[in-house]
């Protein structure tokens, strides 16, 4: 007689292994509830007939973990290597604080016991640990990320970039199903599980600059050196990002005189020709909150607004008319919705939106608020941008206003006036950060205005998960640098003791 398979069993035991994502999880436990006993959850691995864990013989989904350290951290990068040394307790570095999920990850991953049981943490106090304790590093499933961890390169890799490239990143971990074929294919069949937990159509990169303002010594140089070269060496940052925000001060104008460095006065225009300049780093949505934009009257402002609305940009914090100076700039992206709002407290009186002229939004129309509220409500993600009084720390009414903002539902917060970078916070679910510094202007007074940040915001899914500080230096009065690693750990260092971290 011809030989025959055994029939499947009536009932079929399943095991999850403990590393299994919640996310991957709570799919099986349904499909498990609903199969009337033909599926039986059990305990143990050896019982299993099937088997749903990382690395099995028949992956079904890739899961993208990511080495994290509280957001208040200088260190940037670090190597498969030195993970596993913190894993093993070698080489005398501190030890990661994992959950026991990541812990039978990381034993099955690395193929070797810690040398030291790390320490254990349950999720939730995870967070509040590593802030309590500055230098201990721990590994999360990407979907678990949130802005108060900051993101490690692992490799020279990091999945909150548009650049990142999975087949050379070594956290990427396959979960599926391991048994016989006729089941597991049955079971599979059934399954709703997602391919990844990182999706890269569901990703969106927002890049937030400081002050633009293309006169005096910036122009002139641009006028010597040529009208990109402030962008050559930090273009990439802004070009790379999905959403590149820029908060130019300045208009354009045709009558604009030509550049003077040593300029004495206060009253300032753009010639035409710096536009490509804003082309070449891909703006895509340009704040109006300056108080220079009207330093020649309505004329130029409404010609700069009519450029911006000619290359496709999105503008907001400043319009024709109060009406449309109040009025959020939506973005889409990715699934994403993004909104940004935006409004200028000192003035002067002549650079604010009247209901009959040109300018900025003045930030006592408490129709920002609840603009940004109602946008929050709808599933939106408001950004709020302050021009606030220059100040080298912010004043407490500043903080106050920054506050309001998050409050109403912003989920981040910029102060795009500042000309040296100023502190920051984590405030009711927002990122505050109370100023940038500047981008593309001029002062090389002293150290703290040259120095930059370009605050990179990550969005996935319709959630802030991540912000990583760019950090540059201004060279030749026009063109920021990256920052040498000495230079950044040393701006790094003083501005998280200034905000209190």
């Amino acid at each position: 007689m011809p030989a025959t398979s055994a029939p499947d069993p009536i009932e079929v035991f399943v095991w999850l292994d403990p590393s299994l994502p919640s996310k991957l999880r709570e799919p099986v436990s349904r499909l498990i509830a609903g199969s009337d006993g033909r599926y039986v959850l059990v305990e143990g691995a050896g019982e299993a007939q099937i088997r749903i864990e990382p690395q099995p013989e028949q992956p079904l989904s890739h899961w993208v973990y990511a080495v994290v350290a509280a957001f208040p951290t200088i260190e940037d990068e670090i190597t498969l290597e030195e993970l596993q040394a913190r894993w093993t307790g070698s080489n005398e570095v501190e030890g990661l604080l994992i959950t026991e999920r990541s812990y039978a990850l990381l034993r099955k991953g690395f193929g070797v016991d810690a040398g030291e049981a790390p320490d254990l943490v349950e999720g939730e106090d995870l967070l509040q640990l590593a802030w309590a304790l500055p230098g201990r590093l721990s590994v999360l499933p990407f979907e678990e990320l949130e802005p108060r961890w900051k993101v490690l390169r692992l490799g020279g890799q990091s999945p909150i970039e548009n650049s990142f490239e999975p087949e050379s990143y070594p956290l990427i971990i396959p979960f599926g199903l391991s048994g016989p074929q006729s089941l597991v294919d049955e079971f599979a069949a059934q399954i709703d599980w997602p391919s990844t937990n990182r999706d890269p159509e569901r990703l969106t990169v927002v890049v937030m600059t400081g002050v633009t303002a293309l006169t005096r010594a910036t122009a002139w140089q641009m006028e010597r050196r040529g009208v990109l070269y402030p962008a050559e060496a930090i273009g990439d940052w802004l070009r790379n990002a999905d959403v590149t925000h820029i908060s130019n001060e300045v208009s354009f104008w045709s009558g604009c005189h030509f550049p003077d460095p040593v300029q004495e006065g206060l009253k300032f225009c753009s010639d035409e020709d710096y536009f490509p300049l804003l082309e070449l780093i891909g703006v895509d949505v340009v704040e109006l909150t300056g108080n220079h934009n009207k330093d020649f009257g309505a004329e130029p402002f409404l010609a700069t607004l009519e450029l911006y609305h000619e290359a496709g940009w999105l503008t907001f914090g400043g319009g024709e008319d109060l009406a449309d100076a109040i009025q959020p700039a939506v973005v889409e992206h990715n699934g994403n919705r993004i909104a940004f709002i935006g409004c200028n407290q000192p003035g002067p009186r002549y650079a604010w939106a009247t209901e009959t002229s040109p300018g900025a939004a003045p930030c006592s129309e408490q129709r920002l608020l609840e603009a940004t509220e109602r946008l929050s409500v709808e599933g939106v993600l408001p950004i709020f941008t302050f021009q606030w009084s220059e100040l080298a720390r912010p004043s407490e009414a500043q903080r106050e206003a920054f506050l309001a903002a998050a409050q109403a539902g912003a989920v981040i917060v910029s102060g795009s006036q500042a000309h040296q970078p100023q502190p920051m916070a984590f405030q009711d679910g927002a990122f505050i950060h109370y100023g940038l510094g500047n981008l593309f202007f001029d002062q090389m007074q002293s150290l703290a205005l040259r120095q930059q940040f370009i605050d990179r915001h990550v969005i996935y899914d319709g959630r802030h998960i991540s912000t990583e500080l760019l950090t540059s230096m201004l060279e030749n009065y026009a063109q920021p640098r990256p920052m040498e690693p000495a230079e950044r750990a040393e701006l790094l260092a003083e501005i998280f003791e200034q905000s209190g971290w």
